[in-house]
């Protein structure tokens, strides 16, 4: 069988977590510097445009409000920064208790993790090196 090159995965266009109120979830993420992308306001839905320029398009992080199903609501994001202590230094000084200091992972990165109010993980990494 001849393999396919034309069709391959290009990126990653969005992920989308449930929440139990799409307020209060807003009001955390805009904290943390998530910036609400543009446009008509859906109830019990907002999302969040992450980078993008005029090469790449943004990836976006959506937020459903949904009740959450079998296996609960947890879910985890990794999200690149420029600067992840400096960014963890930010979110203590806006009141949000990571749960632990940034760390140099085995696998090359330094990060660290945030709770949202569902107990989604978010990761904020950086590639050493």
């Amino acid at each position: 069988m001849r393999e396919r090159r034309s069709a391959q995965i290009e990126s990653l266009s969005a992920v989308t977590l449930t929440v139990s109120e799409i307020g209060r979830s807003v009001r955390f993420y805009e904290t943390l510097g998530f910036e609400r992308k543009p446009g008509d306001s859906v109830p019990g839905f907002a999302s969040f445009a992450l980078g993008g320029d005029q090469r790449t398009p943004p990836a976006y992080l959506n937020l459903l409000e949904a009740p959450h199903g079998p296996f609960g609501g947890w879910g985890r994001v990794i999200v690149y920064v420029s600067d992840v202590d400096a960014f963890y230094e930010r979110l203590r000084a806006a009141g949000i208790a990571p749960a632990f200091a940034p760390s140099d992972a085995p696998w090359g990165e330094r990060y660290f993790h945030v709770l949202d109010p569902d107990g989604h993980e978010l990761s904020f990494a950086k590639p050493r090196g």
